[in-house]
């Protein structure tokens, strides 16, 4: 283990949920560092130390029948300090380095969830609650490059499910732009897909039959474009597709198989 701390994003990757709209907290414009030679120039450019603020607007297309999209107006507020990341809801701790391999302890919300009001296929069914997940992640950073995995279960007990991530990115800068293609696996187990997607014996119905969910293996690509070009902040565009396993897609409750996800976010560093 060393002492040295690189400044990296701090956060599990995550793709089944609208929580990808927080990505767009995790920027910001400087200079790099000495100790971030490694990580390369162009992610440091991005992801330096300070408090931000701004505001963002995330869209998500809902693979729920009838419940076409969620629409997502946030502050952006936060904090990314040596160790401590905390932006809104999501903290990150880093606890250790082995090498160049960073461990974090991570809290983050679970926006996935549903009512009656949302659509008609829910009528009758209990309400799917959202939640808060706990748990770790590894991260790896060289040369531009970032590799991420991640372990985190419902801290909240809705669905006492797990998650477990992968994702791999690279950043390039063409100009004042900064690219960021990213491809990312999500592993759900079954406790998680049945409790947002499986329908009980109770609530079965002529138009939903009982359904029981199982675990699944999502699969994710998306582009951010990243540029210090406007208003003496940092502009952010992202856009996800993410292609549901068959345990999720064949659920009564659904009606499409991906889920297509935009977000746009301007922040500034306090003082700049």
């Amino acid at each position: 283990m060393t002492c040295n701390k690189r400044n990296r994003t701090n956060r599990p990757i995550r793709y089944s949920s609208a929580a990808l709209l927080w990505l767009c907290l995790l920027a910001g414009h400087s200079a790099a560092s000495d100790g971030d030679t490694e990580r390369g120039e162009n992610r440091a450019r991005l992801e330096p130390r300070g408090f931000i603020y701004g505001a963002a607007l995330g869209i998500e297309r809902e693979i729920y029948d009838g419940f076409e999209r969620r629409v997502i107006p946030l502050p952006v507020l936060g904090y990314r300090g040596e160790n401590l990341t905390v932006f809104g809801p999501f903290v990150s701790w880093e606890v250790a380095e082995f090498g160049e391999i960073e461990l974090d302890l991570v809290l983050s919300p679970r926006f996935d969830g549903f009512d009656e009001s949302d659509s008609d296929i829910f009528a009758g069914m209990e309400e799917r609650e959202l939640s808060m997940d706990y748990g770790f992640s590894l991260g790896y950073e060289r040369n531009d490059w970032k590799i991420e995995m991640a372990s985190l279960h419902d801290a909240l007990d809705r669905s006492d499910g797990r998650e477990l991530t992968l994702g791999l990115a690279r950043v390039f800068r063409k100009g004042a732009v900064f690219i960021e293609p990213e491809i990312g696996l999500s592993y759900l187990d079954s406790r998680h897909v049945d409790y947002y997607f499986g329908v009980s014996e109770a609530e079965a119905a002529t138009f939903r039959p009982a359904y029981d969910g199982d675990a699944a293996l999502n699969t994710t690509l998306g582009v951010t474009l990243v540029t210090p070009a406007f208003l003496g902040g940092l502009t952010r565009i992202g856009i996800e597709n993410t292609w549901f396993d068959s345990s999720i897609a064949d659920s009564p409750l659904t009606d499409t198989d991906s889920s297509l996800s935009i977000y746009i976010a301007f922040s500034r560093f306090f003082g700049s």
